[in-house]
């Protein structure tokens, strides 16, 4: 049977200060007045039946979860009591599957994701499924370049296989380049940036980790054998603390042979940085803004404002963020260093309580 499976336990510190611990990206309601994870549930509902949609998130968020999709069942929220990336959270989202479903095939998707023309993803995310099945592959979905971004991994295209959409044996996965090997990589055309959406059976999947990341396939089959006993709560947090976490793309996709891209035909974009959320606001003098603002003599801003008036007068290149008891003044060129800037004021004594 079909599940789809949303990812939904990251902290999304590359939007902070919008983003905050107890109430991260998944849950702001930036676009159409909707939260990406509500979003995320609305455009596969269309595929798959919601007592087929599964949430994982971490134990800290499942109230959230609950109240943002109060349509989805509880146990259909799985939590994690660690974050270990997102090779663990689907190997152990695939072993719980598999529990139900021994046949069980899954749709991975982000809970960060802009996406155009749902029909047309639909289609997509169904000849994947096909894809998935016919040969026994790994399917990512991938996006023709449009810039050369430094913030996304990159997919090249290899022998391209017979289906309806453009789809292709995986050659190699380059993760993200520094601007120079992005330009270079729009100019030869024959690489697709990695969107994050997968599609595979879970068992194919988890025999694919037992290969190339055999500790952890360790830790996922020791828990499969305490699911639905007294020990299963215990056992989890055991495993999680001895796994060594890293990212699907990395441990898996990287290195597997069974991997497949499909080109997608409808507009994607991941939110995951103050950059691609000023592609969705309103433009104003050369300017993206959104809130109480007012702009002079300002070039190449991207302005979030969210109760007081913000004026920016004489400024370029900026991003400036003003949410609750915040405000985050940055040059647009350290938007992809957000990260690194919470872990610094996470270390910094009488700053925890601002994140």
């Amino acid at each position: 049977m079909l599940y789809a499976l949303i990812l939904a336990g990251g902290k999304g510190t590359r939007l902070y200060p919008l983003s905050r611990a107890k109430n991260p990206k998944q849950f702001l309601k930036i676009i159409n007045n909707k939260s990406f994870l509500r979003s995320t549930v609305d455009r596969i509902t269309p595929l798959v039946s919601k007592d087929n949609i599964y949430v994982i998130t971490n134990e800290e968020y499942i109230e959230k979860v609950q109240e943002e999709l109060p349509d989805i069942k509880r146990e259909n929220i799985f939590s994690e009591p660690k974050n270990r990336e997102t090779a663990t959270c689907i190997g152990f989202s695939a072993i719980k599957l598999l529990k139900k479903d021994s046949y069980a095939s899954m749709i991975i998707l982000p809970s960060d994701h802009y996406i155009d023309d749902e029909k047309l993803f639909v289609d997509t995310i169904k000849q994947a499924v096909q894809i998935a099945e016919k040969k026994r592959g790994l399917i990512t979905i991938g996006v023709k370049p449009t810039r050369p971004e430094t913030g996304y991994g990159y997919i090249q295209m290899g022998e391209r296989i017979n289906a309806p959409i453009a789809s292709f044996k995986v050659e190699r996965f380059l993760e993200k380049p520094n601007l120079e090997v992005a330009k270079d990589l729009i100019m030869k055309g024959t690489y697709l940036w990695n969107s994050g959406i997968f599609v595979w059976r879970a068992d194919v999947f988890l025999r694919e980790m037992q290969k190339y990341l055999p500790k952890m396939y360790k830790s996922m089959l020791t828990i499969y054998e305490s699911l639905n006993t007294k020990y299963e709560k215990k056992v989890i947090s055991e495993q999680y603390d001895i796994i060594d976490g890293i990212s699907v793309d990395f441990g898996i996709m990287q290195k597997t042979r069974k991997a497949y891209v499909i080109k997608c035909e409808f507009v994607w974009d991941d939110m995951g940085t103050f950059t691609a959320i000023g592609r969705f606001l309103k433009n104003y003098k050369g300017n993206k803004v959104r809130g109480n603002t007012f702009l002079e003599s300002a070039e190449n801003c991207t302005i979030f404002g969210e109760g007081r008036f913000v004026i920016a007068f004489g400024v370029k290149d900026l991003i400036i963020i003003d949410s609750d008891d915040v405000l985050l003044v940055m040059d647009k060129n350290k938007d992809q260093e957000v990260k690194y800037l919470v872990d610094v004021i996470k270390n910094k004594k009488g700053l925890k309580g601002y994140l």
